[in-house]
């Protein structure tokens, strides 16, 4: 009786719908993914050629896209390994704002002056990795749910901004962090480049180290990750400093750009980032992340807004266009997963 309950026959083997596993596979891998968003990408820029014409592909403009893309693209970077750990991080545009305006302050701006610009860069990569700390420690240790803990730190550090800067917007003043970062290398502009490193730094940490490993075991079930010797917590904390620490770096990125240290910075840039890592093909539950994907859903996202403001369509219209990408992405994920497992 008990083989009978236990084993399943023959018959029901046999008859089983057979899942189309090729064509699955393809879709599931990082290629299938990868070649998704590339074809993506080019049917937005077809669009845009078509509607907006010469204005659209020109040199210029693609290096506006990029130029747009970099900051959010960095980012996006951070929170891909987040997500990748089961995590969120909704406060990443308050900390932006936040390291923005501490590191244009009077003071440090004077100690850059007399020194070097390394002090601004500084004070703003100590101001993200710190705010990182915070929440890692909240959710690793206290217990707090990401949604909760990192909601917490985009009102406090919102919050924190607009009192050092008396909701003032502050001017660099300092010529050589102007000059080194607002200059070009090779015809690209340096934040383009900082983005692209700050990408493959990301790459190479996520799919060629053990913290990479470590971050896939501990976003795919947690508890086994523990049973398996890794020290999930500490590991935890250590993906919200990396997060912050990619926030401080696009916050030089976006004083360079703007030339200001703002309270306002960062806006909105949390569902930004989500979105490009969602359209990228990192699963929101956890366990499978993608900085490629994560690089293409930032450039498929920049292009679109590109396209809609060359042809003068309202902002609105650009949220609605995106929110309709990320729940179309959502389900895809779902749809591919029931199809692996089979239900």
């Amino acid at each position: 009786m008990s083989e009978d309950i236990t084993t399943p026959s023959r018959q029901d083997t046999v008859t089983q719908p057979a899942i189309p596993r090729s064509r699955t596979d393809l879709l599931r891998s990082g290629f299938g993914r990868n070649l998704g968003l590339v074809v993506a990408l080019v049917l937005l820029c077809l669009v845009g050629i078509a509607t907006a014409g010469d204005t659209f592909a020109t040199g210029a403009n693609v290096l506006t896209i990029l130029r747009l893309a970099a900051v959010i693209g960095v980012v996006s970077v951070g929170m891909t390994f987040v997500i990748t750990g089961g995590g969120i991080d909704l406060s990443v545009g308050a900390m932006v704002a936040l390291a923005s305006v501490w590191a244009t302050t009077l003071a440090t701006q004077q100690l850059a002056a007399d020194y070097h610009w390394i002090f601004m860069v500084s004070t703003a990569l100590a101001v993200g990795a710190a705010c990182g700390l915070v929440n890692g420690l909240l959710v690793a240790y206290g217990k707090i749910v990401p949604f909760v803990a990192t909601l917490a730190m985009l009102a406090s550090a919102r919050g924190l901004a607009e009192i050092i800067s008396d909701r003032k917007t502050q001017i660099i003043t300092v010529g050589s962090f102007e000059d080194f970062f607002g200059g070009s290398l090779i015809g690209v502009p340096v934040l383009v480049w900082i983005f692209l490193l700050v990408a493959a730094a990301g790459w190479v940490l996520l799919n060629r180290t053990t913290f990479g490993r470590r971050t896939f075991a501990v976003g795919g079930n947690a508890e086994a990750a523990r049973l398996a010797g890794i020290k999930v917590q500490r590991h935890t904390v250590a993906l919200y400093v990396l997060a912050g620490l990619c926030c401080g770096i696009a916050a030089v990125m976006l004083m360079a750009r703007t030339t200001t240290g703002s309270s306002t910075h960062g806006q909105l840039y949390e569902l930004d980032a989500i979105a490009a890592v969602v359209i990228g093909g990192t699963l929101l539950s956890g366990g499978r992340g993608t900085i490629v994907g994560t690089v293409f859903g930032v450039l498929i996202f920049t292009t679109l807004n590109n396209v809609f403001t060359l042809n003068n369509l309202s902002i609105s219209a650009q949220s609605v266009a995106r929110g309709a990408i990320i729940v179309v992405a959502v389900l895809l994920q779902q749809r591919l997963a029931r199809r692996t497992t089979g239900t």
